[in-house]
């Protein structure tokens, strides 16, 4: 009897962790994907073409939710990991250079998503690995293997066949909107490096961190929002006016601190490596949603390129890890053998 319920409590925790998973990933998706095709719709959709404004009220409200997040750090310890947000002006310019690098990042995001379609958006910022690659060598010394840089052949093969396929599709890309991808995965890579650097002037607090770049970034959208003339067009707008453009706004400012969350909370429950291939999943699923919803359809070769984008990224992940679990195998041993002598 004490076998069979030993049995039946195991069936049940394991029941229930699938369960967990489950609904974590779902979440994962649910939030990653609703914010590209809101992000989608309010650049794209409505009669405001401003993209720097855009990009600044959500991250106003991605502060605004930090600081809302971390007054209740008392109240239940789920809220613990958020820190009691004041914006200290010292502490702000030691994270200036990130946030320079951040606002690139997500002005070149938005811009792309502006200007190319959800179903070509994962290819158009497929070059992250690369930059990832190129850059830490460039700046951090950081060399890769061989088998890491065949696989990012594999994503610029995918890149450059993707981007042949989407023009033979006759679709509105612009070498304009292939330009903003490119940018855009350059300064995602380079906005990895520069956290690892500026991470520890905030006690490696990632949510001050996000807290500090956020508010640093709203400021510095000010004059690109001038620069881009998009304050005559934020005051002829009716959109503007609306509740329902502000809800809109809103909730998509509230998914891009959402994703943050979402995204440890899967790594948590399942694995950085499960959450990568999670993230080629979601991006593959996202790319049919697209064409499903316009009721458009692909040649072979425009998703061979696409396999190749998100089969490249997910090797590089695979071989990326196998290479750090070597490297800690191999300094576990050598500490074995040290402390044997």
């Amino acid at each position: 009897i004490t076998a069979l319920q030993h049995c039946t409590m195991g069936d049940s925790n394991m029941a229930s962790a699938t369960v967990k998973i489950a609904g974590v990933v779902a979440l994962y998706w649910f939030v990653s994907i609703s914010m590209v095709f809101l992000n989608k719709h309010l650049l794209s959709n409505v009669d405001l073409n401003a993209p720097m404004f855009t990009t600044a009220y959500q991250c106003v409200v991605t502060v605004a939710t930090v600081a809302v997040l971390g007054y209740f750090r008392d109240v239940a310890p789920f809220f613990n990991q958020f820190p009691r947000f004041q914006y200290k002006p010292d502490v702000a310019i030691k994270v200036l250079p990130l946030t320079i690098v951040f606002v690139g990042m997500i002005a070149f995001n938005n811009l792309c998503l502006q200007s190319v379609g959800v179903a070509f958006y994962n290819v158009g910022r497929s070059l992250t690995t690369i930059f990832n690659v190129v850059l830490s060598f460039a700046i951090l010394g950081q060399k890769t293997s061989m088998l890491a840089l065949g696989t990012c052949g594999i994503i610029i093969a995918g890149f450059f066949l993707g981007v042949d396929q989407e023009k033979s599709a006759q679709t509105n890309l612009t070498f304009l909107g292939i330009m903003y991808g490119v940018l855009a995965s350059m300064c995602v890579a380079l906005n990895s490096i520069y956290i690892k650097k500026i991470l520890p002037l905030v006690d490696g607090d990632m949510w001050l961190l996000s807290g500090y770049n956020n508010a640093n970034a709203a400021f510095l959208f000010v004059p690109l929002i001038l620069m881009f003339g998009e304050w005559g067009e934020i005051s002829a707008s009716e959109d503007i006016m609306t509740s329902a453009y502000w809800l809109m706004m809103t909730i998509a400012g509230i998914f891009g601190t959402a994703i943050g969350l979402v995204s440890m909370l899967q790594i948590t429950v399942t694995s950085p490596l499960t959450h990568n291939i999670s993230g080629t999943a979601k991006a593959c699923a996202q790319t049919i949603l697209a064409l499903q919803l316009k009721d458009e359809a692909r040649s072979f070769m425009w998703w061979l390129g696409n396999i190749f984008v998100l089969g490249g990224s997910l090797a590089y992940a695979l071989v990326k890890r196998r290479e750090m679990e070597k490297a800690t195998s191999n300094s576990q041993s050598n500490d074995s053998g040290k402390s044997a002598v």
